[in-house]
């Protein structure tokens, strides 16, 4: 039988990457994400595994020492790592998106002293939009930076950051003309550099410590607290005529991040629909396995059918954006129903488990309390549905 969320036309290089890292998962992190997670502990021997194989610099040109490959190919390794375990995905994602706004917005000078490094994994990035009173209503932030001579002064509350205490460079959304209309237009992006850690990481910037979470445990979410941290101006993401430019750089960002998070929601799914199915053929009732039971084999075969029709959206996404297309209205397309239908699937394969689904010792409990956090990741539902009705309002207008 044909595994689960085939990809046609892959390159034997993609190949060959997706079975590296799906010998990986099974290897070294499905056997471990049940103890790590319910200790919330920082996956260290995972993450040197992850740089050894190059993931860090997955999609970081040749030419600064990564691998070059696409989004498509990015987008198929988050979906095995988050089969393993989400938090894994999550290490990788900020990262990513990072690498990707330098490589397509950063200056030459930005290119050459941050990818090679980034490349490797030596630093990690991490990615600061959202603050405490805002959520999804970007235009609502209230951190500022204000000229003084030749720098930039930052002040605020950044919120939500993963990687916040690992990384070593946080791409950082703040407003530059607060009396701007519209206005996103007042928004700039700056590339703060720090050290990992917890506490006063640079001067003035600190990352006060975890943030506690009902599930996607072992990476770290942080806040981050700007009081007075100077940066050059060439510290602005493409330098300093990018000013007011941010905001845009970021839902750039934001694209393909939401390829990653449908990325995620797939994996999960996929992981949830293989221990239901298992369990199903294990586990007898009335004298026959519970898959015998007409109920529960109608059960997986519309797990089977959501995680494909996800996965085939996901694809779709990537692909567009691989060739050079806007994909807003797919990405967030595939965001939406991927997450949903892991929502959905994940529900599924707990009640196939029945009351040893409620049980720590199995894996299906962790599952249950990942899948919830794809559902307002990147922008929730209802903003995905924004965006796609928006869109499709564009196209279709009269």
């Amino acid at each position: 039988m044909a595994r689960l969320a085939q990809t046609p036309g892959l390159t034997d290089v993609q190949t060959s990457i997706l079975e590296t890292v799906r010998e990986f998962v099974d290897k070294e992190i499905v056997p471990h994400a049940q103890r790590l997670e319910h200790a919330d502990e920082y996956p260290a021997d995972i993450v040197a595994g992850m740089r050894e194989m190059g993931l860090f610099g997955l999609t970081i040109d040749e030419e600064h020492g990564g691998l070059g490959e696409s989004l498509l190919t990015y987008a198929l390794v988050v979906e095995e790592l988050s089969r393993g375990w989400m938090s894994v995905s999550g290490i990788v994602n900020t990262h990513f998106i990072v690498a990707y706004l330098v490589a397509q917005h950063g200056s030459a000078e930005q290119r050459a002293a941050l990818l090679p490094r980034m490349a490797t994994g030596e630093v990690r990035g991490a990615f600061s939009m959202s603050e405490p009173g805002c959520g999804s209503d970007v235009a609502a932030i209230r951190s500022t930076a204000r000229r003084d001579g030749d720098t930039y002064v930052l002040d605020g509350q950044k919120m939500w950051l993963t990687n916040g205490a690992q990384s070593g460079v946080v791409a950082t959304l703040v407003k530059t003309d607060p009396a701007a209309q519209p206005v996103y237009q007042g928004m700039t992006c700056f590339l703060l550099e720090k050290e990992p850690g917890f506490g006063e990481t640079a001067p003035g910037l600190t990352i006060p410590g975890k943030i506690s979470k009902m599930g996607y445990k072992g990476v770290e979410t942080t806040e981050m607290i700007l009081d007075g941290v100077a940066v050059p101006d060439s510290a602005m993401l493409g330098g300093p005529d990018q000013v007011g430019q941010g905001f845009y750089q970021m839902m750039d960002g934001i694209e393909v991040g939401r390829v990653n998070v449908a990325a995620r929601a797939c994996g999960i799914s996929i992981r949830a629909f293989e221990l239901a199915i298992a369990y199903a053929q294990q586990r007898h009732t009335f004298g026959e396995p519970l898959a015998g039971h007409q109920a529960i084999a109608f059960k997986l075969a519309e797990m089977a059918t959501k995680i494909e029709a996800a996965h085939q959206m996901m694809v779709n996404a990537a692909r567009l954006k691989d060739a050079g297309a806007r994909n807003d209205v797919e990405a967030g397309m595939a965001k939406l129903l991927a997450s949903e239908y892991c929502a959905e699937v994940v529900q599924e394969s707990f009640r196939i488990h029945g009351g040893y689904g409620y049980s720590t010792e199995y894996e299906i409990e962790r599952l249950m309390r990942e899948a919830p956090f794809l559902l307002i990741g990147e922008g929730t539902s209802e903003i995905q549905k924004t965006i796609i009705s928006r869109g499709l309002l564009k196209e279709y207008r009269l």
